[in-house]
């Protein structure tokens, strides 16, 4: 049986990673910080090894005995009071675990960047793995950290010729969303009722298992060296929450906020959140990134990887029947 470690995995798209695994008949052991909330991985028959991308001492233990790596594991926040930390996970401790697999003779490695990294289209046409970017163009933190580290993941696999393989993910949607995410978050606040409003912007969204399963397609079938945009349907935001609307059977009227409008509320969440240290609920980079329309293609995953993605209305049900079940809706 071949062994699998998963950083990241008790995360959102992590633990969907997991679960993918062993239905593959996958041996899996878990890398997760001291600590963390590891509710997504109760009950699974998987290894916990505790670790930090940022100590390289507790890397070496967690690649060592284990054949394939599926690195996950990222600061993903889109308001940060101490940004260093967030570099410090995403860049040094990617590097650092990419290099420490190497020298464990991993057999395979898939390494998770994100849709983040890739330009989009000013026209809303849907953009590709080949779409240009730079570092100049990421905004906030977060995305200049893996846009940074992609770089790197880059530079180390063609440098000592590594059989890995670069996944982009889009939007992701699904249960076991327990922190949410962003995107989470709006679904949880349709369904709250405190949506009253959107913006003109697009994203690409997917069932959070078709990802999973694409990063198992990407192991079997990817290209090392080559990256591969796991994604679903493109929406407008308008249009996610119609769609949630329509599943709960109602309409809503809601008012188009112009983004100069959002941009001053924005503004002051984020003073508010330098005192309390409660990341807010719109962050200035948040809206900057909402000037762009965010559709991608997933079609060189579809072709030479073979993924398949679901329809979105089956994304964002799952989702929502998660949350209502789980208490987030109150």
């Amino acid at each position: 049986m071949t062994k699998s470690l998963v950083t990241g995995a008790n995360g959102f798209v992590g633990s969907a990673v997991v679960r993918c695994l062993l239905n593959a008949n996958h041996e899996v052991r878990c890398l997760v910080r001291p600590g963390s909330d590891r509710r997504n991985l109760c009950k699974l028959p998987v290894e916990l090894l505790e670790g930090d991308l940022r100590s390289v001492e507790s890397l070496k233990p967690a690649v060592s005995g284990c054949d394939n790596l599926f690195h996950l594991a990222a600061d993903y926040r889109l308001w940060v009071s101490d940004p260093e930390t967030m570099y410090d996970i995403n860049v040094k401790g990617t590097q650092a675990l990419i290099i420490a697999s190497a020298e464990a003779g991993m057999k395979r490695m898939v390494y998770t960047s994100s849709v983040a990294t890739l330009g989009t289209n000013v026209d809303g046409n849907s953009a590709n793995e080949e779409s240009p970017s730079s570092l100049k163009s990421m905004t906030g933190h977060y995305k200049r950290s893996k846009f940074i580290a992609e770089q790197i993941v880059k530079k180390i696999t063609n440098e000592q010729k590594l059989p890995l393989v670069i996944v982009n993910p889009s939007t992701p949607i699904g249960p076991r969303d327990i922190k949410p995410t962003p995107t989470g978050r709006i679904v949880v606040d349709t369904l709250s009722g405190r949506m009253p409003a959107y913006v003109n912007t697009g994203l690409n969204v997917a069932h959070v298992d078709d990802i999973a399963y694409g990063h198992l397609l990407a192991y079997r079938h990817g290209k090392p060296g080559e990256r591969y945009i796991l994604g679903g349907e493109n929406m407008t935001l308008l249009q996610i929450l119609q769609t949630i609307d329509e599943i709960q059977g109602k309409q809503t009227r809601r008012l188009n906020l112009p983004i100069g409008l959002v941009l001053p509320a924005a503004w002051l969440m984020e003073k508010m959140a330098v005192v309390t240290k409660v990341e807010p609920r719109a962050t200035l980079d948040s809206v900057r990134m909402a000037r762009k329309i965010m559709f991608f293609s997933s079609e060189k995953a579809v072709r030479e990887l073979g993924y398949q993605y679901r329809p979105s209305a089956n994304a964002l049900e799952d989702a929502m029947k998660w949350f209502q079940a789980n208490g987030y809706c109150g």
